[in-house]
């Protein structure tokens, strides 16, 4: 019996022996198994993470700097355009559009080679990062319509504005600074009972009142209000371009989309109510109320004295004006994104240019005031208005050049791209001109 109790307790050594050789030569296999494990658990988790990114992409507005492929002599327009309904979700579908492809600075994809793998096609909509997005595309409801447009009416019904004034903003509300509220002052210096309508996503909001507060504290009429392009557009040749736009139909091409945006929204707005339209780096010098249905020119022949090129920064026009449809159907028609001021000065000057002037313009009942009313200076040469006198030569030069100023012209256009990061020295031309102009007189902007 005692010889039984030690066979059995071999034989359970022996197994003991085999577990734990077994256990030692399947450890490393093991290990190796659940690193396997874990790292594909990390690949899925990886992997989800990409796609959803992508997925998401689409509602994330970008800000990432880009550097731009315009030639330096056309870089001069580029901040004309930069100009929100109440925070509602309703409005956001048309609205956001405007301010979406402010803030992602890549400028809207082109619709995308059908041979694309979808793999492929995601990774490319998610490095460009700008796409038109479900919440772009979607149909406004009616109650974002119906929004828009009680505030519209009950503003102007309020107000009994003497004159109506479009102005559009489409950048951030960070860089809504002192020189576009100088824009909004001098307007109402020269028109104190005039109305403001600031078409703008990022000053329709609490931050955006209080910018403007200064001028509603003074009883001044101003509005900053979200766009609804379906409402605007509608019953013009614009909505089937932006419907095309929002389907993705056609490229937007290289040039930023909202710069183009802002350039058919001014048109539709001054055909749908009359005014006057300004881009926010004008200073307003004398009163425009008496004019009616005129475009400046920004060049002239130096031959034929004849007007070369017009510029849309400053445009004022009556309701419902053939001349504004032309443009309404000129930008719709041949709309081209990638060439630089097609959509914007190239095409009311070749509009215009299609209309004798001896006859047909007579018929269209409008004027073409020469370039000293609103370009009363070149792209080229507005640093030297910022720029005090250094000798008497400079200041007998300055004297006169102000002199004509203040005789022949109606408003001065600052060129934003070129002077933005001018500064204002003390007795330079601008400095007294906006000492003309101004409201708030001791404003730091002017000192």
């Amino acid at each position: 019996m005692e010889e039984s109790r030690r066979t059995e307790q071999v034989v359970l050594l022996q197994s003991l022996k085999r577990l734990i050789v077994s256990f030692v030569c399947c450890l490393p296999l093991s290990l190796l198994g659940l690193l396997l494990m874990l790292l594909l658990i990390y690949n899925s988790f990886s992997a989800f993470s990409l796609h959803l990114d992508i997925k998401t992409s689409n509602y994330i507005h970008f800000s990432l700097p880009i550097k731009s492929t315009l030639p330096p002599d056309h870089h001069h327009q580029f901040l004309h355009h930069h100009p929100s309904l109440s925070s509602t979700s309703s409005s956001k579908s048309d609205s956001s559009l405007l301010l979406a492809v402010k803030e992602t600075s890549l400028g809207f994809v082109q619709k995308q080679n059908v041979s694309l793998t979808k793999p492929e096609r995601r990774r490319r909509k998610h490095k460009r990062g700008n796409q038109l997005t479900p919440a772009m595309t979607q149909k406004p409801q009616g109650k974002s319509r119906h929004i828009f447009k009680t505030r519209i009416k009950s503003f102007l019904s309020k107000s009994s504005c003497e004159f109506l004034f479009f102005m559009i903003w489409i950048s951030s509300i960070e860089s809504f600074g002192e020189r576009e509220r100088f824009t909004i002052e001098s307007l109402f210096k020269s028109h104190p009972n005039s109305c403001l309508i600031l078409v703008s996503n990022s000053l329709d909001c609490g931050r955006g009142t209080l910018i403007l507060k200064p001028f509603t504290d003074k009883g001044l009429k101003v509005l900053a209000i979200k766009p609804d392009f379906t409402y605007i557009f509608k019953d013009t040749l614009a909505e089937k371009w932006f419907e095309r736009l929002k389907k993705g139909m056609f490229s937007p091409g290289v040039i930023p989309l909202e710069q183009n945006l802002s350039n058919i929204l001014r048109l539709v707005l001054l055909y749908k109510f009359g005014g006057i339209y300004l881009d926010t780096d004008v200073i307003i010098l004398k009163p425009l109320t008496n004019l009616h249905n005129v475009i400046g020119a920004q060049t002239v022949d130096p031959v034929t004295r004849k007007w070369s090129r017009l510029n849309n920064a400053v445009l004022i026009f009556d309701k419902n004006h053939p001349l504004l449809k032309s443009f309404i159907d000129e930008f719709s028609r041949t709309f081209n994104g990638n060439k630089w001021g097609h959509n914007g000065p190239y095409l009311v000057s070749r509009v215009v240019a299609r209309f004798n002037v001896s006859s047909s313009s007579s018929d269209m009942r409008f004027s073409v005031l020469p370039p000293s009313a609103f370009y009363p200076v070149d792209w080229t040469r507005i640093s030297g208005f910022y720029r005090a006198s250094v000798n008497e030569r400079e200041a007998d030069w300055s004297r006169k050049r102000l002199m004509h100023l203040r005789k022949h012209s109606l408003a001065v256009h600052l060129w934003n791209r070129e002077s933005k990061n001018l500064r204002i020295e003390e007795g330079s031309i601008i400095q007294k001109l906006m000492s003309d102009s101004c409201i708030f007189c001791n404003s730091s902007f002017l000192h």
